[in-house]
């Protein structure tokens, strides 16, 4: 097959973070399929643009898989320009397509969220030229901006977005749902009489094993923090209002006041609660170090130093449909009991018992919990490890990307 992947965010790994695209295009050619990413010139999260000129296109082989860099215009944070970017960029996709279109014609399209314009404009190209459209669901927006940025749901824009979502669901050949509970959210929205509910389907975010094994013999970090014999508390990921880790840092600080000293916390990310955390930290003289954002490469390395992974969020809404954050895969990968603030709906720190993943009524609590996990015994660790042994299989990417080639061959087989 010849696959089309359209996606705003498709970073390539040795740029960013936002990979899942780039794993699934590395194992559809190894299995004989032709993969071209089309994405943002402007790189999220970072200073990058790929385009300086005027070009509307530049294509270029990153890390062993051939990406599309469409033009479209820097921005910082969250403001106007990032607006403006998100609304030229449709246009810039759809006439490089276009053109690409002269050459080659694709046997699928495969496009994602979170931005619903791209999305939507790679779905009106697809349905123009009589090619099928995989849609992906990666965030529930507008729901996510509702529930973190407290919107109202009346509010006409995010009614126009709803709308917007609920038209590409219904149009798109295939669903796609990171999370496990897609046609949950398809029925609270009452929008299950217009979309049909045997199109839509369940693919998580995972890890790829064979990188992730390759990266920890091979990728070490030199830091006496994690050569030293305290037990290590670990977290990966971002720092913001998301993902609450005020709470986190509470609890070291009784953790403190219990004189466990031997317990450290180590943080690594980056973002807009970081100085603020981090001068509390130092303030109250905890056992906690922000470490910094460290390249991807060096995270399985990191993680087999931890005795206990931290996944800390924010209580919303949308946990009810499941989860999907790429740092428990990693985490699973790395076979570490593992704490979660805040329970989920198909939670599967409890269902495998890799841990511990519960509502915390206080800090006391969450302290509490995470002195067991360190003081849990070999016993007890070797039965966590063998649990993550066997569940990380079914999320490594080269067994995903069988699930998503099926969803293809059968889309068009259809056509």
């Amino acid at each position: 097959m010849n696959v089309w992947i359209v996606n705003h965010y498709a970073i390539p790994p040795s740029m960013g973070g936002l990979v899942r695209h780039y794993y699934f295009s590395k194992y559809l050619q190894k299995n004989g399929h032709t993969v071209k990413i089309f994405t943002s010139s402007k790189i999220h999260n970072t200073d990058i643009n790929m385009i300086r000129d005027k070009s509307l296109y530049k294509e270029e082989i990153v890390d062993g898989i051939e990406y599309t860099f469409v033009k479209s215009r820097d921005y910082k944070g969250n403001g106007l320009q990032r607006i403006l970017n998100m609304v030229e960029l449709p246009f810039q996709m759809w006439k490089t397509m276009k053109l690409f279109f002269k050459k080659e014609k694709p046997d699928v399209i495969y496009t994602s969220s979170p931005d619903l314009f791209v999305a939507f404009f790679a779905l009106v190209f697809g349905r123009k030229k009589k090619i099928p459209v995989v849609v992906e669901v990666r965030d529930l927006w507008p729901e996510s901006i509702v529930e973190y940025k407290r919107m109202s749901r009346k509010n006409p824009v995010i009614q126009v977005l709803y709308q917007l979502e609920k038209w590409i669901y219904k149009k798109a050949d295939r669903l796609i749902f990171t999370m496990p509970g897609g046609k949950e959210y398809i029925k609270d929205k009452g929008w299950d009489k217009a979309i049909d509910l045997r199109k839509v389907h369940h693919i998580n975010n995972g890890v790829d094993l064979e990188e992730f094994e390759y990266n920890k013999r091979n990728n070490h970090v030199c830091d006496e923090d994690l050569e030293s014999n305290d037990k290590k508390i670990v977290y990966v990921g971002s720092i913001r209002l998301a993902n609450n880790l005020g709470q986190l840092i509470k609890a070291a600080k009784v953790l403190k006041e219990k004189h466990r000293d031997d317990i450290k916390f180590l943080i690594y990310g980056d973002g807009t609660e970081k100085e603020q955390l981090e001068k509390f930290a130092c303030e109250e003289n905890l056992n906690v170090v922000f470490k910094g954002k460290v390249e991807k490469k060096y995270i399985p390395y990191i993680l087999s130093k931890a005795d206990v992974n931290i996944i800390n969020v924010k209580n919303t809404g949308l946990t009810k449909y499941g989860c999907s954050w790429n740092k428990l895969f990693e985490y699973i990968a790395s076979e570490n009991p593992i704490v979660c603030n805040f329970p989920q709906k198909y939670d599967l720190i409890n269902e495998y018992h890799l841990g511990k993943s519960e509502k915390f009524a206080s800090s006391r609590d969450y302290a509490k919990r995470i002195k067991e996990l360190v003081d849990i015994t070999e016993e007890e660790r070797r039965v966590v490890r063998e649990n993550a042994k066997q569940l990380k299989k079914e999320y490594d990417y080269q067994y995903l990307t069988t699930c998503l080639e099926k969803i293809f061959s059968n889309v068009v087989g259809e056509k």
